[in-house]
């Protein structure tokens, strides 16, 4: 019995009237009678009582009516659960972000835009060490990531800028370099570097400077990194996203001479996406990017 058979029944159950249910069908009357008589084989049960002049349902036939109707509309469901699916307009999302991502507001005004698109599809968040990232892309433990080039990533993985930014350097407020209110990079040169997760801006720095700097261990996201700065126990460069969001007591901000020194938040995803819901989303950053 097929879904055909069930909507030629509740046609004629509707209509008591096997001209009326064909013609509403789009087929024949002896069409239509044939469905009525595979489902009856099937079932072995009357669902009719027919005469020359009348149809009615039998008690059977009204009993299956109902299960018919149920079957019907749970199908019906799953066919434009099926088409959304495809839209990508429900599903679910895993996403993987650094801190200065959240600190830039790029994230945030990301998630927001896609919930207001698509608020059915399920969007999950987590913060992740930079360098796992892209490889949890790649594997499929998530599905996007948003990062801060430059990071390895796996082949089948790109990288799309969302945003360019530059590097400051922070400083505990009670350091002589503190009162300047812009830093060349040699006068770093003597200066212990807490290493952010993205230690480009610091190798930029010692490149600019003409010395190798001295670096003390990861100790995790740029809140702590800045935590130590604040403690006096060295200095960091750090994005300037940092500098505006992260308002710590015993920590000063400046600017390096010269060139800004360039930063970005990328995209990693998938070079060959095949989730309708996350091209959804690629979709709708790309417009984002273009505003």
């Amino acid at each position: 019995m097929e879904l055909r058979h069930l909507r030629c029944f509740v046609m004629l159950s509707e209509t008591l009237h096997f001209a009326r249910a064909a013609e509403r069908l789009e087929i024949s009357p002896p069409a239509l009678t044939k469905q009525i008589q595979e489902i009856e084989r099937f079932l072995d049960v009357r669902l009719f009582h027919r005469t020359k002049r009348s149809v009615s349902l039998s008690s059977a036939g009204e009993v299956f009516l109902q299960e018919a109707l149920r079957t019907l509309q749970q199908a019906a469901r799953a066919e434009e659960a099926a088409r959304r699916a495809g839209r990508g307009e429900i599903g679910k999302i895993e996403i993987g972000y650094i801190a200065s991502a959240a600190y830039t507001g790029l994230l945030q005004t990301a998630i927001a835009g896609f919930r207001s698109s698509y608020p059915q599809v399920q969007l999950n968040l987590m913060e992740a060490a930079m360098d796992t990232l892209p490889l949890q892309v790649s594997n499929g433990s998530i599905d996007l990531a948003f990062v801060r080039p430059p990071v390895d990533c796996p082949a089948d993985v790109m990288l799309t800028t969302l945003l360019t930014d530059e590097f400051v350097v922070a400083l505990p407020l009670h350091s002589p370099l503190a009162r300047q209110e812009l830093l060349s990079a040699a006068a770093l040169a003597t200066q212990l570097f807490i290493l952010p997760e993205q230690p480009a801006g610091t190798i930029e720095v010692g490149r600019r400077g003409r010395f190798v700097p001295r670096t003390m261990a990861n100790p995790g996201g740029l809140v702590a990194v800045v935590t130590l700065v604040s403690l006096g126990q060295g200095v960091a460069i750090v994005p300037a996203s940092v500098m505006e969001t992260v308002n710590m007591p015993g920590v000063v901000y400046r600017r390096i001479a010269g060139k800004s020194i360039p930063g970005s938040i990328a995209l990693a995803s998938r070079r060959h996406e095949k989730s309708a819901v996350v091209r959804a989303f690629l979709q709708q950053l790309k417009q984002l990017k273009q505003r």
